[in-house]
């Protein structure tokens, strides 16, 4: 995936932030909680089909023009975690005047219903409605 890592937080940058920790053993239970219907994670289904990551995902990275970072519970730092424990995950936090703020939420991401175009929407509309 074309994930960019900006060298300082520069304002516009999206982080998002995965309802599963990146572990083996994360990942493994993540699955394990799949297959039992006691898993989910809104944004991997948008990001992820099966095993592998959605095509139409990364052409929407490239068109974003903007910094894009996702990250698991077990990887976030500690300004990513303090945002994350007000908002809950999954989540989109999007750096406004050097702050994340959320810009889509687990209802949110869950409304898209695994879909890459719905989520762009979405995420345009919430940009969008940030900057009013």
């Amino acid at each position: 995936m074309r994930q960019t890592r900006p060298t300082g937080p520069a304002d516009g940058e999206l982080v998002g932030v995965y309802h599963a920790e990146g572990s083996l053993l994360g990942e493994l239970r993540y699955a394990y909680g799949r297959l039992r219907g006691t898993a989910h994670c809104a944004l991997c289904d948008i990001t992820h089909a099966t095993v592998r990551r959605k095509p139409e995902w990364d052409a929407l990275v490239g068109r974003l023009e903007r910094p894009v970072r996702l990250v698991h519970l077990d990887e976030m730092d500690d300004e990513v975690t303090a945002a994350v424990s007000a908002s809950g995950s999954p989540v989109v936090l999007v750096r406004r005047g050097g702050t994340l703020v959320p810009a889509l939420g687990p209802s949110a991401l869950d409304d898209v219903a695994g879909s890459v175009a719905a989520f762009e929407a979405a995420l345009r509309q919430a940009l969008a409605d940030l900057d009013t």
